[in-house]
């Protein structure tokens, strides 16, 4: 089509540079991650149940967890120590987790020590962040062609700078992400230093679209160095905090927030595992605590993703359909596929998508949902019911 297309790394080709991933056929365009987050892996049961969940890779995983066994069951793993004995299926390594919060911002010294452990950095205050990335990156092989991986949290989202935030995103990893859960943190909606920062309210904050915010930060700070990588999405599937008055996220909630991801251009998805609060403290919430509530519609969603991995593999189209939604075009084969949803602030109830010049047909496919909408005066109406709720198209040329 006669259209920009949106900024990108290069798709699974990316993976080609890191020869690990590459032999894991990480660069095929029907494979896209799917992990979780810190899981235990110990007997063939456990890796039943994930795989029968539709997750492919685990990112982090406890020092007890048999590497052996999720090679053998073709999954994969990013993992944090060299002395785990890793393999073909350990495709990156971990640097650590919200360094940018629990190091700050800075190129103070750090003193060796974690959270709980004392100071952390030599001057008492947070500013070493960066020497810590630095002796964490340190650890592990150099070219040895496994990814380097971070994930970062309210200091690149929030808290700093533009320059000192880019500094976290672009110094030190290959593949990246950013933990803001929209849906349950109690202190993002309200707090002055964090979701107000981007003109959320408390009355548009628990919304699947903030999930697309958080790609959109990160994808923006990517950017900074010339270069891009990509940027994985993700997302709570339980109570992941102590307060029990905090809400719980719902499965349909989760679904949107992955959706909403995918649209504003994640290229992995990761489920944070762990309730530290609420009716069921759990650190396996798929296997147990969210056997009926969340991990049926992370099932269904990670089916679709799986059955669209060629088309979400694909450089998307710049093209804006309505300005209350939020939306995705992309092209593979001899279709075009539109991804739509309601956005930040609005969206819900019936919707006109206007389609862009040249893209034309009689009517448009709704993937998953068994029915078509009319192509009528160059535009698809449809109808959004909740503020989650999400919509896939298909018009076949």
């Amino acid at each position: 089509m006669a259209l920009p297309r949106v900024a990108w790394e290069g798709g699974p080709a990316y993976y080609g540079t890191y020869p690990v991933a590459r032999a894991a056929a990480w660069t095929d365009p029907s494979f896209f991650p799917i992990g979780v987050w810190y899981e235990g892996v110990l007997t063939q049961g456990h890796v039943d149940l994930d795989r029968a969940a539709g997750l492919n890779t685990y990112v982090m995983l406890t020092s007890d967890s048999d590497l052996g066994l999720i090679r053998r069951n073709g999954m994969f793993a990013m993992v944090d120590d060299v002395g785990v004995g890793p393999g073909a299926e350990t495709t990156g390594w971990v640097l650590n987790d919200e360094v940018d919060m629990w190091g700050g911002a800075g190129n103070g010294t750090w003193t060796g020590r974690y959270p709980g452990e004392g100071n952390i950095c030599v001057s008492g205050r947070y500013d070493c962040g960066h020497d810590v990335m630095k002796r964490l990156s340190a650890q592990f092989p150099s070219g040895d062609g496994r990814l380097r991986y971070a994930n970062f949290g309210k200091g690149v989202m929030f808290w700093q700078s533009d320059s000192k935030a880019a500094a976290f995103v672009n110094g030190y990893t290959s593949v990246t992400s950013n933990d803001i859960y929209w849906y349950t943190d109690p202190n993002v909606c309200t707090s002055p230093s964090e979701g107000p920062t981007y003109g959320v309210t408390a009355t548009t904050c628990r919304r699947a679209a903030n999930y697309g915010l958080t790609m959109d930060r990160m994808r923006e700070l990517d950017a900074k160095d010339g270069k891009r990588q990509p940027i994985y999405a993700f997302v709570e599937v339980g109570h992941p905090f102590k307060e029990n008055d905090a809400p719980t996220i719902t499965g349909d909630q989760v679904a949107g927030a992955v959706m909403n991801s995918l649209i504003h251009e994640a290229r992995g998805i990761i489920y944070f595992n762990h309730n530290f609060g609420g009716s069921c403290i759990s650190q396996h919430v798929l296997r147990d605590c969210g056997r009926n509530t969340t991990r049926p519609k992370v099932t269904e969603v990670n089916a679709r993703i799986k059955a669209l991995a060629p088309v979400l593999n694909t450089q998307s189209y710049q093209w804006r359909f309505n300005p209350a939604l939020d939306t995705m075009l992309k092209a593979y084969g001899d279709s075009y596929y539109i991804f739509a949803m309601p956005g930040r602030t609005g969206g819900t109830g019936a919707q006109r998508l206007i389609l862009p010049p040249g893209l034309t047909g009689a009517k448009a496919e709704v993937l998953f949902e068994n029915r078509t909408v009319p192509i009528s005066g160059g535009a698809i109406e449809d109808s959004f019911a909740k503020e989650f709720s999400y919509h896939i198209y298909k018009i076949t040329r």
